[in-house]
């Protein structure tokens, strides 16, 4: 906790920090709402040439308890560090919009032949109101594959990158997902952790070289 506790003196740093939870907030409450609209709205389908060679297999039961649990041992591991779990956590609200715009302009309707993805948090963040339309791209392994960016031990970056294939695969084979929302996802993540990881640098040189 001691790069805690030198970060904390930056007042820099601290208000940013702040600032940073209070927008990762209110863009988690906007998206609730946004989830909504999202399902509302007509959207279109298209023929997924992956998607067409299998039929869909439910595999709800094991694709949130790993991507929960990778989430929240993500979390433990990145609080560790000041540096990796603020880069995390603004490369995660960027990600949240980029993913809300991309949905905006692409809107999908669910697979031929999809069953329906049960994540008690979608449920929650839409009200309590069914939503299968939040596709373009999937949250699920873009937020897996952020963790895997964002941790550096080396042990935990390989069971997360397994983890990510995990779910991009299984999101696949549940139909629940096209191809390409799974593939963007990895494109996004990444894109969004090298921006939050330039702008801490630029913001907190000095204390990133220490």
């Amino acid at each position: 906790m001691s790069d805690w506790k030198l970060y904390l003196k930056n007042k820099k740093f601290t208000i940013s920090l702040i600032l940073i939870i209070i927008l990762l907030i209110a863009t988690l409450s906007f998206f609730s709402r946004f989830l909504i609209y999202v399902e509302n709205r007509p959207g279109f389908s298209f023929d997924d040439p992956i998607l067409k060679l299998f039929s869909a297999i439910d595999l709800n039961l094991y694709i949130f308890p790993l991507i929960y649990l990778s989430i929240l041992s993500g979390l433990i591991i990145l609080a560790a560090s000041p540096e990796d779990f603020f880069t995390a956590i603004l490369a995660y609200v960027m990600l949240n919009w980029v993913r809300m715009l991309l949905m905006y302009v692409m809107p999908l309707n669910t697979p031929i032949g999809t069953i329906d993805l049960q994540d008690p948090l979608v449920f929650i963040l839409g009200a309590g109101q069914k939503i299968t339309k939040d596709l373009f791209f999937s949250g699920h392994t873009a937020t897996l594959f952020l963790i895997f960016l964002a941790v550096k031990n080396k042990k935990m970056k390989i069971i997360y990158l397994i983890a990510t294939l995990i779910v991009g695969l299984f999101v696949m084979l549940q139909k629940a997902h096209y191809s390409a929302d799974v593939f963007t996802a990895l494109f996004v993540s990444y894109s969004v952790y090298k921006i939050s990881g330039n702008i801490f640098r630029v913001l907190f040189k000095k204390e990133s070289k220490r």
